[in-house]
């Protein structure tokens, strides 16, 4: 008879446990981590719970104070001011230091004038709740910083060639390595990161095609921090790109699993199951990397789906059946075939866009050869033959796709 109103208060109790243990739960700061790029300079802060926090900019001498709530000050953030070695573009130092007994304050000291962003990422895979802060110089020139690459293949020129009358045109390729900074991206039995070897890749094909007449190349990221996916399809559109390439090194749960791969973008869906699996791991990096709500380009998204984009595709798999043609040569191939799948980096909808998986950095012995320099640059070669054969126009060999 009284067995219910018990049950009922024992749940009650219980209800009233679990709120004051979450009330009273310690926040705890596990890990800070400081990217400096270009553009911009990230630093995030792990935590066991979600960090409220207050921020305001202030000047002479420039500087950004961020009070986090609640928040104990710890060894994990006392390193934030060893991270920071004045090197980068935004950034001389940040401060720390326990404001007051509910409060951690950073103090971060720029170089000059700034704007700051501030967001919360939700635990992801290994990671748990981040805060980000990224600090934006105000008179920063995203376009200017990739055009200084072309200027100096420029100036390189004018030292050594002597001036021609003919003006033609170079080819711009965009070379993107995959992942950077907080999305280390696959990660390979002997502890190689996907984005370390995507990067040493990148930097060695530009250096070999700055090497070629007419053609020149500007690096995505030029080192390890991250770059929104959507961004770095817009990054390629402001140099008014040619082709891009968006190098990565594939991971399966199946450690056997080998080959090199070329996709290009699908609208229709994945010629493959594990060209789906591919894709979908790709599209995650901005969960990981980190990006907030208002990185979006709509404007952007809304394109791909008219005319120029089923062209643009057509051109893409012509590059890629040449770049997979060449790579052959170095590795062996983990399909004869250029495959399709729906990769956001691939989605500039007037740029002949491919991505090529150079190998599986879960496979123990192409891990190895991931890391080798000369594997490197025999891969780099025959990428940059591959695109000088789609630049002369020659015939693209046959392929072939199959729709689940």
């Amino acid at each position: 008879m009284h067995r219910k109103p018990i049950l009922m208060k024992s749940f009650i109790f219980y209800l009233l446990f679990l709120f004051t243990l979450s009330a009273t739960a310690e926040n705890i700061v596990s890990e800070t981590r400081v990217w400096p790029a270009p553009d911009y300079t990230r630093v995030t802060i792990e935590s066991s719970l979600s960090i409220s926090n207050d921020q305001m900019i202030l000047q002479n001498p420039e500087r950004i104070v961020v009070d986090l709530k609640g928040i104990k000050l710890n060894d994990a953030l006392k390193q934030l001011s060893s991270q920071v070695d004045g090197l980068g573009p935004n950034i001389k130092k940040i401060r720390v230091g326990q404001f007051n007994p509910k409060v951690t304050r950073l103090v971060i000291d720029l170089k000059a004038s700034a704007s700051v962003k501030i967001f919360s990422l939700k635990p992801f895979k290994e990671y748990k709740h981040r805060l980000v802060i990224d600090v934006y110089p105000k008179e920063r020139d995203e376009l200017a910083s990739l055009l200084k690459q072309l200027k100096q293949k420029d100036n390189r020129q004018q030292l050594t060639e002597p001036v021609i009358p003919e003006i033609k045109k170079s080819t711009i390729i965009a070379i993107d390595a995959g992942h950077g900074g907080e999305d280390p991206g696959a990660k390979g039995a002997r502890g190689t990161y996907e984005k370390v070897i995507t990067l040493q890749i990148a930097k060695k094909l530009k250096k070999v095609i700055d090497k070629e007449p007419f053609m020149e190349a500007v690096l995505i990221r030029t080192g390890d921090y991250y770059v929104p996916l959507i961004k770095r399809v817009s990054k390629a559109r402001k140099i008014k790109a040619d082709i891009f390439i968006s190098i990565h090194a594939d991971a399966f749960r199946k450690r056997s699993v080998r080959g090199s791969s070329v996709f290009a973008l699908s609208e229709r869906g994945a010629t493959s199951a594990f060209a789906k699996f591919l894709a979908n791991n790709a599209n995650e990096a901005d969960l990981i990397g980190g990006v907030s709500i208002d990185d979006k380009e709509p404007i952007l998204a809304r394109t791909l789906l008219d005319l120029s984009q089923s062209a643009t595709i057509n051109d893409s798999l012509k590059l890629g059946n040449h770049v997979l043609k060449e790579i052959k040569t170095v590795n062996k191939l983990h399909k004869k075939y250029v495959e399709q799948a729906g990769f956001a980096v691939l989605k500039a909808p007037d740029i002949p866009s491919i991505l090529i998986e150079t190998a599986f950095i879960s496979n123990r012995k192409e891990e190895k050869n991931l890391k080798s320099a000369a594997f490197q640059q025999k891969l780099s070669l025959s990428i940059l033959k591959g695109i000088k054969k789609y630049v002369k126009g020659g015939q693209s060999t046959a392929f072939y796709t199959e729709y689940e």
